[in-house]
């Protein structure tokens, strides 16, 4: 019998949100006008989880903030913006119907979460939101993570949390709890090795 939890920690981008080409076409423009260099998109997925700076930091830019101000630029410009998955919101309904605490735990921006997530309404279904501006320590430490089972006012065994890549993998494994394998989403699963792989965001619902 699959088992049953209190709450969902969510990550958003290709979690919630497909957000994957609109952060890294803008991504690969910055590195031609940074370093000259045309990278593949395949050569981005290993960034997928980081902050922002972070990434800033792996490509060894000159100036750190005002590059990633101008990404930032160009993410918010590209014209595809964020799409919610198929069935997403439907989910987060459902769950706030049956009393499910819900969280995201994202590397993004207040200002970015305001952008691609408050603005669609999905906000009404989260209790509690830890984004980057919330804690100095991201993925993948665990302390981002605990905060939130803190203020959900859980245990860790009753929390699981759906995410997409490496990162959400290994803070979930350092945080001691249950990770959900959210593969629609996903652009590499090297080294990940979930015992709950989902398919699509309905079977969020059998968690519950």
């Amino acid at each position: 019998m699959m088992k049953k939890y209190k709450g969902i920690i969510y990550d958003i981008d290709c979690t919630l949100l497909d957000t994957f080409r609109m952060n890294m076409v803008p991504l690969q423009r910055i590195i031609q006008e940074e370093l000259n260099e045309d990278w593949p998109i395949e050569r981005l997925y290993h960034f997928t989880g980081y902050t922002g700076m972070k990434v800033m930091e792996e490509l060894g830019v000159q100036d750190k903030e005002t590059t990633y101000a101008r990404w930032v630029k160009y993410v918010n410009e590209f014209e595809e913006g964020a799409t919610p998955y198929p069935h997403v919101e439907d989910v987060l309904k459902t769950c706030q119907q049956k009393h499910i605490v819900q969280a995201i735990v994202s590397s993004k921006l207040r200002d970015q979460y305001e952008i691609d997530f408050v603005s669609k309404g999905f906000d009404q279904y989260i209790d509690v939101a830890i984004l980057a501006d919330d804690t100095p320590y991201q993925k993948q430490n665990p302390i981002p993570v605990q905060l939130a089972i803190e203020k959900m006012n859980l245990k860790p065994s009753e929390v699981i949390y759906i995410g997409d890549s490496i990162s959400d993998h290994k803070v979930c494994l350092n945080a001691g709890i249950d990770f959900g394998y959210a593969t629609w989403g996903s652009v590499s699963n090297e080294g990940i090795h979930a015992s709950l792989v989902l398919q699509d965001p309905l079977e969020i619902l059998e968690l519950i």
